[in-house]
């Protein structure tokens, strides 16, 4: 029996001075005490213990409970602080929680310390779940400052051999001083090896969305991007810190860098905020982070930080899990958008077996900037008030028609929309109102969010109120689609709690939809990023083949389920128009699909990691699924000559395998894991693909 674990447990204590109180609560799964100056979060998993310091805490120790590792810490400076601010805190509250489990997160515990910096409020939310390694803290901030939080500081990139005097005096305390810091661990040993990630979103200009660093810490060095992995070479334990933010090219307030590393001391920066930003009375949520530990090798590592994302929504069949299909990407864009259109789209689709259907723009009154048509515009839209209901031309009798035969058909209706962008997202609540009203009279609540432009903080703060806003208008059961494809957005790490992402516009009339490039950019997400949180595109092979002549990697050459393979790791977004498409590929495609929808809950039930080599065309590569005493094994042998492969998986050597094929042209076989876990794969066709289910024997 848990305890606490379906009501809520809280408590508030003020501390002016020290604390000789014992403040806390316990369960089962997690504890959150303050004991004579000494804070301590704890799961079963991972502890952390603070000393108190008034409310500014300062990390004293950390501990993988699992393996018996504690790295005890000696600093003496709070793992939060501003340049220029006094670390002196003063009016400090401790609370903390068990929130209940909800229609999007699972029960955790949050543990919340407030405290003011002269008349700098700061708020900060810790988070722990069940049985999972990691640490996570929201931060918030009110009041006032008269500090600059982002001072100029030395560029060590332009320090040469004789200015050797200055670079001895550069240290990881003394940049500090010059940014915001948000997060600082401070470990023992010289021997860390350091894998920094850095990512990228707008992918209508990018193709490659993930940046490695490999390094030695050693002395001070400064690292973009969202993720940093330190690992003990001693001792074969480590930490990482995910910085819960933006991409490191959009983030506000940047400071250049996103992690400061030297030696055992490994800090996150940059808050996303400045002082011109804070309000007096509304808290503003800055940049957060979590800190998670491991034991062993990759697989490990990448596990402990997966079970963190998997908590921070909660995925379920029918609401989260999905085949849609969107017209947009046969670039007929809004000209044939119309009630006897999407009629036959959802007979189409029926067909093939989706399960959601996406009206991109066109459905609505209002013309936008991309429309066939001219006269569009996405500027100031609410100065139409009409702008968002459904075009009456094109719907005479609303959009209930649709409705009606998408329930027929087991095929939900879902619909594209651009929130207001003028003066920062001023029209939140107006914007917020559309699909609050759209979810009651017709039950929609899927939504494509697209032309979303986040440049300050204000435009943040606003769009996540209207998010929000509408979640709790729909009792939880909006899912909202995030395009990443331009401007400055949420990237892979942030708003993560609301639905999942829209990865890519790709189209054959460009001719810039490259099968092998779509799977290259899922699978070298799929190791960072949960792979079922993005929606990935397969199109129609039959439009534009001649664009693709003589092109040995144009969408011809490939079999439609092969194409609809690629996506199946992820979210499967058929991207066409499926009244366009010919006779032959409901005939290949709908069997794949209706099978695959029968384990697609299963499989992304489990850690999805990359398995291969780095698709390129003319590789062996693909996907694992893994789970505790079974999984899957996705397999792509590309345009290769090898019929066989030795692909290094996530499997423990000597371990005994059953593989059972699901779907593609795979036999079944059992095997002995090899040395690194290799595991020999057959596909006797070139560009082919296997999906099988494995056991652990």
């Amino acid at each position: 029996m848990r305890i606490f674990s379906n009501s809520i447990a809280c408590l508030v204590l003020i501390f002016v001075q020290h604390c000789q109180v014992i403040a806390q609560i316990t369960t089962i799964d997690y504890s959150a005490r303050l004991e004579n100056d000494i804070l301590t979060l704890e799961n079963s998993k991972i502890s952390r213990t603070y000393k108190w310091n008034g409310g500014n805490i300062i990390t004293q120790s950390l501990s993988d409970k699992e393996n018996g590792k504690v790295w005890q810490m000696s600093t003496n400076t709070s793992d939060l602080t501003f340049p220029g601010q006094t670390d002196k805190a003063e009016n400090a509250v401790f609370s903390a929680k068990v929130v209940p489990e909800t229609a999007i997160a699972p029960e955790h515990l949050e543990a919340e310390i407030i405290y003011s910096l002269d008349k700098l409020e700061v708020k900060r939310i810790f988070r722990l779940y069940r049985d999972c390694p990691v640490i996570a803290c929201d931060l918030y901030f009110r009041g006032e400052s008269n500090s600059v939080w982002l001072q100029p500081g030395m560029n060590l990139d332009d320090m040469v051999n004789d200015d050797m005097a200055n670079l001895r005096k550069v240290t990881a305390s003394n940049v500090v001083n010059n940014t915001p810091v948000i997060e600082k661990i401070e470990l023992p040993g010289k021997h860390w090896k350091l894998d920094i990630i850095e990512f990228l979103d707008i992918t209508d200009r990018h193709n490659s969305l993930i940046f490695n660093v490999k390094a030695l810490s050693y002395k001070l060095n400064l690292y973009r991007g969202n993720i940093l992995f330190a690992h003990d070479n001693i001792s074969d334990n480590g930490i990482f810190i995910l910085k819960e933010a933006p991409t490191s090219n959009v983030q506000l307030a940047y400071p250049g860098s996103d992690f400061i590393t030297e030696f055992g001391t490994f800090m996150a920066i940059g808050v996303g905020l400045n002082p011109s930003d804070l309000d007096p009375i509304e808290w503003k949520r800055g940049y957060g982070f979590a800190t998670g530990i491991y034991s062993g090798g990759e697989k490990n590592r990448l596990i402990a930080l997966r079970e963190y994302q998997k908590n921070i929504r909660i995925h379920k069949p029918g609401r989260d899990e999905m085949v849609m299909m969107n017209t947009w990407g046969d670039r007929g864009a809004d000209k044939h958008i119309n009630e006897k259109f999407a009629l036959g789209e959802l007979e189409a689709g029926a067909k093939l077996g989706i399960t959601h259907f996406q009206l991109d723009d066109g459905w609505q009154a209002g013309r936008s900037g991309n429309s066939a048509f001219p006269g569009g515009s996405l500027n100031h839209i609410w100065k139409d008030t009409t702008y968002w209901l459904p075009d009456p031309k094109k719907f005479p009798e609303g959009l209930e028609v649709l409705v009606a035969k998408g329930k027929e058909l087991g095929i939900q209706i879902c619909l594209w929309f651009n929130p207001s962008s003028d003066n920062s997202n001023a029209n939140w609540e107006r914007d917020a109102s559309v699909l609050i009203k759209l979810y009651h009279r017709y039950g929609i609540c899927t939504f494509k969010i697209d032309g979303v432009n986040l440049p300050n903080k204000l435009a943040e703060v606003n769009f996540r109120k209207f998010l929000e806003k509408v979640l709790k208008e729909t009792d939880y059961n909006a899912v909202f689609n995030f395009d990443v494809t331009g401007n400055k957005r949420g990237g892979y790490h942030y708003f993560n709690e609301y639905g999942n992402l829209f990865l890519e516009n790709r189209y054959t009339d460009w001719q810039n939809y490259y099968p092998y490039t779509t799977l290259r950019n899922l699978w070298m997400l799929s190791k960072y990023v949960p792979a079922e949180n993005l929606q990935i595109e397969f199109l129609n092979k039959w439009r534009n083949a001649e664009k693709y002549a003589n092109d040995p990697f144009g969408p011809a050459n490939y079999s439609f389920d092969y194409l609809f393979a690629i996506t199946m790791a992820a979210q499967p977004l058929a991207w066409f128009e499926g009244t366009g498409l010919p006779k032959e590929a409901i005939e290949i495609a709908a069997p794949v699909i209706h099978k695959y929808r029968d384990i697609q809950h299963d499989f992304h039930s489990g850690y999805i990691f990359p398995i291969g080599d780095e698709p390129s065309g003319k590789s062996w590569c693909g996907f694992q699924s893994v789970q505790k005493n079974k999984g899957y094994f996705l397999v792509f042998r590309e345009a290769n000559d090898e019929q066989k492969c030795s692909i290094k998986t996530w499997l423990t050597p000597g371990t005994k395998i059953k593989c059972t094929p699901v779907l593609g042209k795979g036999a079944a076989f059992i095997s002995k894991v090899g040395t690194e876990g290799i595991v020999s794969f057959r596909l006797d066709e070139k560009n082919s693909y296997a999906l099988y289910n494995y056991i652990i024997e």
